[in-house]
């Protein structure tokens, strides 16, 4: 027989980015406020959109998005701090308040883990003493106070030909066509896109003036130039997008972890060593269709934060976890303000000969970007929410294996 829970569950999320912000507003919707205690933890006041720093990089104003409104009315509790450590065993999540020294302790009953990740030096020498980033708010910032002091003709390169680095060329060759840009790609430029993706990148670069460096490999960086194994690339500003690097903080810990550092959990995003821990977004190595893992994007991180907070909602109201299969559809990369391209995908993110180009696609990745925010500014969705009891049986729900779970 189960009863009526008697005292607050403790949730805890730690990290706010989409993944994170998302995952506390889903619980906040699901869940009675009288039943659990919903905790958010996060270094900065304001949602950050990391999708488009490559646009405040290059000078453009981003709308302002505190939490103390989004989570308005919510029952979440934002605690702003930087989180310094996690025990899984003792169920301890330490902080630091940012106006403080001395850490502090929480204890959760069930954690979140989001704390995403970072720009990846790949220790390739001078990167982290001399190279910009745009992985976060901060990195973007100090990128766009020092374009802002270039002058005319000055070099830039940026190192990456992600979608990262894609973003950050087109974006600064556009808003600064005094700039010389160029592109430093390890293979050849946009070589996991469709034939029609790819001329059209082409395209794009050719207008915009971007010299690319193809099937190059940046083996270090200086204050006024980057080296390859064939060259020396003058660059008054480096901006390395090689990749991501999550949070060491898991690996610290008792969490089964992959070589990388990203936590390892079952199809509810639940830890596949410790049941009360969930992880979501960048932090987590979750299985994707053909068994390979998701990679790190806003894409993957959003429905991680669902079948998250659905999956934990689930079990607490003595239920059964339901898994919807994660795929993807299409990859969007806006090429500056006034153009773009959508490149459609497999469900295990392989170009399909089709995509959409120019200015569609660019309307097509704002309406995205904007749909994600929206997303996290409303964590019951504009509508009433059903917020169910917690319940408490005579034992503990059975945690389910990677192969069993839902």
């Amino acid at each position: 027989m189960q009863v009526r829970q008697l005292t607050q569950h403790r949730i805890i999320v730690i990290g706010a980015g989409y993944a994170g912000a998302i995952a506390a507003g889903r619980l906040a919707r699901r869940l009675r406020r009288e039943d659990v205690a919903i905790t958010l933890v996060n270094p900065e006041p304001d949602f950050v959109e990391r999708v488009r720093l490559h646009q405040l990089a290059v000078g453009q104003e981003l709308r302002p998005r505190p939490f103390a409104e989004m989570f308005a009315g919510t029952g979440v509790r934002l605690r702003l701090a930087r989180v310094t450590a996690v025990d899984v065993d003792r169920k301890t999540v330490t902080v630091t308040a940012t106006d403080a020294t001395a850490g502090e302790e929480l204890t959760y009953d069930t954690l979140v883990y989001a704390l995403g990740s970072a720009w990846n030096t790949h220790d390739v020498p001078g990167t982290a003493e001399h190279a910009h980033d745009i992985a976060g708010r901060p990195g973007a910032l100090r990128l766009r106070e020092r374009l802002a002091a270039l002058g005319a003709g000055q070099p830039v390169v940026v190192v990456g030909g992600g979608l990262t680095g894609l973003e950050a060329a087109t974006e600064i060759a556009e808003a600064r066509p005094d700039l010389d840009v160029a592109l430093a790609a390890r293979a050849a430029l946009g070589d996991w896109l469709s034939p029609k993706g790819r001329r059209h990148l082409h395209k794009v670069c050719d207008r915009l003036g971007i010299t690319v460096h193809e099937h190059t490999t940046v083996t270090a960086v200086a204050a006024d130039h980057v080296t390859t194994a064939s060259s020396v690339i003058p660059a008054s500003v480096t901006i390395w997008t090689t990749g991501f690097a999550v949070h060491p903080i898991a690996q610290a810990t008792a969490l089964k972890t992959d070589t990388t550092g990203r936590i390892e959990v079952d199809n509810t995003m639940r830890s596949v060593s410790h049941p009360d821990v969930y992880a979501i977004g960048d932090a987590a190595l979750v299985t994707g269709p053909n068994n390979k893992p998701l990679r790190m994007s806003c894409a993957s991180g959003v429905p991680t934060a669902w079948q998250a907070a659905d999956s934990i909602a689930s079990r607490l109201t003595g239920t059964k976890p339901t898994t919807v299969p994660l795929r993807y559809f299409n990859q969007c990369i806006s090429l500056g303000r006034k153009d773009g391209l959508i490149q459609y995908v497999t469900a295990d993110d392989q170009s399909r000969p089709a995509a959409l180009t120019g200015k569609t696609a660019a309307l097509y990745k704002e309406l995205v970007c904007k749909g994600a925010a929206w997303g996290v500014a409303n964590p019951t969705l504009a509508k009433p929410t059903r917020r169910l009891s917690v319940v408490q049986g005579p034992t503990p729900l059975p945690h389910p294996t990677a192969a069993n779970a839902g």
